[in-house]
């Protein structure tokens, strides 16, 4: 008798505790990443193929997504649940200074909510938007998991992530160095596609486009990299580097300027959408089903897309 293969495991091998930091410090910053804001508006593109106008949306991660306005412009009478992590994280923002951009009373008002990840009721919403956030999960198949729970069935998620093409030609820079990884590596779509079927999702989408961005020098490009994340590959190098590692670097990174000076990095965007489809149950002599499922298929039964 054969032994039957191990289940693959859709956890990633990262560094929790410097993950932690990363996040913290990415939290505390004056603004988000403009690269987040620039994904949010081209992910915003693709919200017409939703016809049915949500009266509820939550946006998971919202602080870091920055995605509020291009949210409120799409669906202005919809309902608003942002999503933080933690508690812990929540509740320090609510109690951090009103002039910051990421303050619950920039956008809490009638209808409008912050809560931790934990505190959100299941079948809340018509859509999930999830900008940036997929790629700093230790599990992302348990995070779609929770989406897939907090939406409403017929419910539309909406996410995107940054995918395994980020920054070749930096990890081609260390391979040449002789220096241990620079990043923990991504996840394919291909892959994301499957476990949002895992998750319970139906009809997945995945897409992806790839974009480059420039620098005028290695100083500039290293500081809009920190603005993004850090290193939370267990296998990156370990202890402080020096500033002579760090002249090294630099003037590796010029190497690779084009003719006008500039230093280009690319970028693979993946973007991903999925429906919540009406709970399917085996009909058997005796079946059991739950009131909660049993609504929801009624409910499905009434109204079609």
């Amino acid at each position: 008798m054969s032994t039957p293969p191990p289940e693959r495991s859709a956890r990633r091998a990262l560094d929790e505790r410097a993950l932690a930091r990363v996040v913290q410090r990415m939290q505390t910053a004056p603004t988000p990443p403009w690269l987040h804001a620039e994904v949010a508006r081209r992910m915003a593109e693709r919200l017409p193929i939703i016809k049915r106008q949500p009266t509820a949306v939550i946006d998971w991660g919202a602080f870091l997504g920055a995605s509020r306005e291009l949210l409120a412009q799409s669906y202005p009478a919809a309902r608003w649940l942002a999503v933080e992590p933690d508690a812990q994280r929540r509740d320090a923002t609510a109690a951090a200074s009103a002039t910051a951009w990421w303050h619950p009373s920039r956008w809490t008002g009638p209808g409008h909510q912050v809560r931790a990840e934990q505190e959100v009721p299941p079948q809340q919403a018509q859509l999930l938007w999830a900008n940036m956030q997929l790629h700093g999960a230790i599990d992302p198949q348990a995070l779609m998991t929770r989406w897939h729970e907090a939406l409403a069935v017929d419910g539309f998620l909406m996410f995107s992530t940054l995918g395994p093409g980020t920054l070749p030609e930096l990890r081609a820079l260390y391979a040449r160095a002789g220096w241990p990884v620079p990043f923990a590596p991504f996840v394919d779509m291909h892959d994301l596609g499957d476990m949002l079927v895992a998750a319970g999702f139906a009809d997945p989408v995945m897409d992806q486009e790839t974009i480059t961005l420039t620098w005028p020098s290695a100083q500039a490009l290293l500081a809009e990299l920190h603005t993004l994340g850090g290193n939370v590959d267990p296998r990156r190098a370990a202890g402080l580097r020096t500033p002579r590692w760090r002249a090294r670097l630099e003037a590796e990174l010029g190497q690779l300027a084009d003719a006008a000076g500039r230093i280009g990095l690319s970028f693979e965007l993946v973007y991903g959408h999925a429906f919540k489809a009406a709970p399917a149950h085996r009909v058997a002599a005796e079946t059991a089903v739950p009131l909660q499922d049993m609504q929801a298929m009624v409910r499905q039964g009434r109204r079609r897309v």
